[in-house]
């Protein structure tokens, strides 16, 4: 499909995917949705691709949320099937077997805050607003946000920022865990990019595994979640990356890996 809001640019095997619907500060509505979803099944498979950055255009906005004026005279059966799409893009990133940075240019409202939360990373321009303001507009979060957001920074302070709808900067958003780190407007891609390399140059196989008990993990109990580690932990010694990243640290070299 022809693609009008949603861009993607591949460099030395990190990706950034660039939601660009400036008019509306680069709200989500079902086109660019479905946009978002062909974009990252494509990624999905394709090897070349280590890490992927998602980030909004322009100075002012990340995502500010879902279309309100699209939303606005959804029948109850168009919403959910609104809130159905959102879910599953939302997941399908989630679900991506590499790890996925939010750089967070400007507002992240609502189902841009969403966005956020289903990023594995998010760092923040000290310029960013984020929030769940669903309940000033009589609905309330529909793509994942009273669910991640909870995982993420506790029942408490989720609680308090859905219930209030009130918009943190980036400070706030630090200090509470929503974000991993701020920085200047004009250093956010750089410091994102900076990440994502060092990031890739650990092994290919052990990031997927890494990735997959963090997130499966969490939908298990403690004592399911260790015996799945040492299920993927078994399983690292399957691979040549282990021989080779080994062999490296003890000879002191760098290691090259295969992803195998």
């Amino acid at each position: 499909m022809a693609r009008n809001y949603v861009e993607l640019k591949v460099e030395e095997s990190i990706a950034t995917l660039t939601i660009n619907r400036q008019e509306a500060l680069n709200a989500l509505n079902r086109t660019v949705l479905e946009e978002l979803k062909e974009v990252i099944n494509n990624i999905a498979a394709d090897d070349q691709v280590k890490a992927l950055i998602i980030t909004g255009a322009g100075s002012k906005s990340f995502v500010a949320g879902a279309d309100i004026a699209a939303m606005k005279d959804m029948t109850p059966l168009e919403a959910k099937e609104f809130s159905f799409l959102g879910h599953r893009v939302f997941a399908a990133i989630e679900k991506l077997p590499i790890p996925v940075i939010a750089a967070i240019n400007g507002f992240a409202l609502g189902g841009g805050c969403e966005l956020a939360l289903a990023c594995d990373i998010r760092i923040a321009a000290s310029t960013a607003r984020l929030g769940q303001p669903e309940v000033k507009l009589g609905i309330i979060p529909g793509f994942g946000g009273t669910q991640r957001l909870a995982r993420i920074v506790g029942k408490g302070i989720a609680s308090e920022l859905i219930f209030s709808g009130e918009m943190i900067d980036a400070e706030r958003a630090l200090a509470i865990g929503l974000v991993n780190a701020v920085v200047p407007p004009e250093k956010l891609m750089e410091e994102a990019q900076k990440l994502a390399q060092k990031i890739i140059a650990n092994g290919p196989v052990a990031l997927r595994y890494a990735k997959a008990a963090i997130h499966n993990g969490l939908q298990m109990t403690l004592e399911q979640g260790c015996q799945y580690e040492v299920e993927l932990f078994t399983d690292c010694f399957t691979t040549e990356d282990q021989d080779i990243g080994m062999a490296a640290f003890l000879s002191k070299q760098k290691p090259v890996f295969k992803g195998v």
